[in-house]
């Protein structure tokens, strides 16, 4: 039976030694190739994952669309954000600054007594420990996720930056991606520090990434698709997301009293039936932001625009 995390780990070893690391010893910085072959993983479930998104569900998008696109422009913008945090780009920019620091910080803290936490040791006795461990920090990733994006429509200041991600009116499966980078950067920030903290090995981490990374793809795809009555309760599906990014609805307070939208959830739809923020009714509505539709709020047509303006308004505070 053909192992895929061995294939995996084959295809690193190959592109490290054939690529990375000719490269690393030629500009003199063969201190860093322990990092650089980290980054060759990501770079490899970067291409994997396009590679599935042209493949797969870009002819479902043409085969069963929510609706039809006509601003082309607006999704070429969202191909460079995937291209740009799939291929390890922002990765790699993160790892060498927030991402180290974070290291550092645990690593003196563990010096000084701080225990190591093992969730993957809650489970023992079972034949297959990797499996069950990469389970477990699936639920737990998911989870905080589900916390970290409820808090994005929660906190105004927050918001401003995490519309960005709302403003696509043309939702398709390279939208996923399409947030700012300060936004990014925290996010980024949170699920590292959590890594490191519950003690996810680097493989099973750029694992974990990866596949939430497609599954959301698959969710923000142009696809008039439902997974029925008792799936849609197991596994987000694109009419379930498309129902957060509704007008008016998926990120908006007043349908749920204070809460500020519905559907929080990143891969599994549990949280939102559990914490009141599920709602299953979505038809595949029209997707934006309401004052942008209504007011003709701008929030940018290029990547540095939306970014820009993603600042001014964290600025005013709305």
């Amino acid at each position: 039976m053909i192992d895929p995390s061995a294939l995996f780990s084959h295809a690193q070893e190959w592109l490290f030694e054939t690529l990375i690391e000719p490269v690393a010893f030629q500009f003199g910085m063969g201190n860093l190739l322990e990092d650089g072959y980290t980054a060759t993983g990501w770079l490899i479930a970067g291409l994997l994952q396009i590679a599935t998104l042209v493949l797969l569900i870009g002819p479902a998008q043409r085969l069963w669309p929510a609706e039809q696109v006509k601003d082309r422009a607006a999704v070429r913008v969202d191909i460079l954000y995937t291209l740009l945090h799939r291929l390890g780009l922002f990765k790699l920019v993160m790892f060498f600054t927030v991402e180290s620091w974070l290291t550092d910080g645990i690593g003196l803290l563990r010096a000084r007594g701080m225990p190591t936490l093992h969730l993957d040791e809650l489970w023992p006795g079972v034949t297959d420990q990797a499996l069950v461990s990469f389970c477990i920090y699936l639920v737990i990733f998911d989870f905080i996720g589900y916390l970290v994006h409820r808090a994005q429509h929660q906190w105004n200041w927050w918001w401003q930056l995490h519309a960005v991600h709302h403003s696509q009116r043309q939702m398709t499966m390279w939208s996923d991606d399409r947030n700012h980078l300060l936004d990014s950067a925290l996010t980024d920030a949170i699920f590292v520090l959590l890594a490191i903290l519950i003690g996810v090995a680097s493989s099973q981490f750029v694992l974990l990434v990866a596949i939430s990374q497609l599954m959301q793809s698959l969710q923000h795809a142009n696809l008039r698709w439902g997974f029925g009555r008792v799936g849609e309760r197991l596994v987000i599906s694109p009419r379930f997301h498309r129902r957060h990014h509704a007008i008016g609805i998926g990120h908006e307070a007043g349908t749920r009293g204070p809460l500020k939208g519905v559907n929080f959830g990143v891969l599994f739809p549990w949280w939102d039936s559990l914490l009141g923020s599920a709602d299953y009714a979505g038809q595949f509505e029209a997707t934006g932001i309401r004052d942008q539709v209504q007011a003709g709020r701008d929030y940018g047509r290029g990547f540095w625009d939306q970014q820009w303006l993603a600042l001014k308004r964290l600025a005013r505070r709305g």
